[in-house]
């Protein structure tokens, strides 16, 4: 097995827990919070207004290209609507990308509230950071289950 395969396979599946997470805690008319994995798959908080914000592809692969280069958080507008993205990852894995769209916020509203809104990234690292340890604690858990139920066996 490639071992490229299998981190990717695992942020892939850390991305939809936090996007489980994170989307149902969010506010209805808040904003539109997308996860980018590094793969390609997308997780999107309201797929209809994201549709609606007409946001094409070329924009979000260039914001990732911005946070590649190290310009993280990235602020930024695209027709009225404010956007600050940045990556998105946790102690040993990297998830990919996490962009916000606020369709409420110009750059200038945006570029005021940029504390809050770092604090909003901050916490989506830690929802990150805080499945990331849930799934190795699962992962030790079932590993010493597995080791307990050999030495049963060699024991009868």
């Amino acid at each position: 097995m490639d071992i490229y395969e299998s981190q990717l396979s695992r942020s892939s599946v850390f991305n939809e827990q936090i996007a489980c997470e994170l989307f149902d805690i969010l506010p209805e008319d808040g904003p539109v919070v997308i996860i980018l994995g590094r793969d390609g798959n997308r997780w999107v908080s309201d797929s209809s207004r994201f549709t609606a914000l007409n946001i094409s592809e070329s924009f979000l692969k260039g914001l990732c290209a911005k946070i590649d280069d190290g310009a993280e958080p990235v602020v930024t507008r695209v027709n009225d609507i404010g956007v600050v993205a940045g990556q998105l990852a946790a102690e040993q894995t990297n998830c990919g990308y996490l962009i916000i769209l606020l369709p409420q916020y110009n750059s200038e509203l945006t570029l005021t509230d940029i504390g809050l809104i770092e604090m909003l990234l901050n916490q989506i690292g830690l929802i990150a950071r805080l499945v990331e340890k849930n799934a190795r604690a699962y992962e030790l858990q079932m590993n010493q289950l597995g080791m307990y139920s050999h030495s049963n066996i060699a024991s009868n």
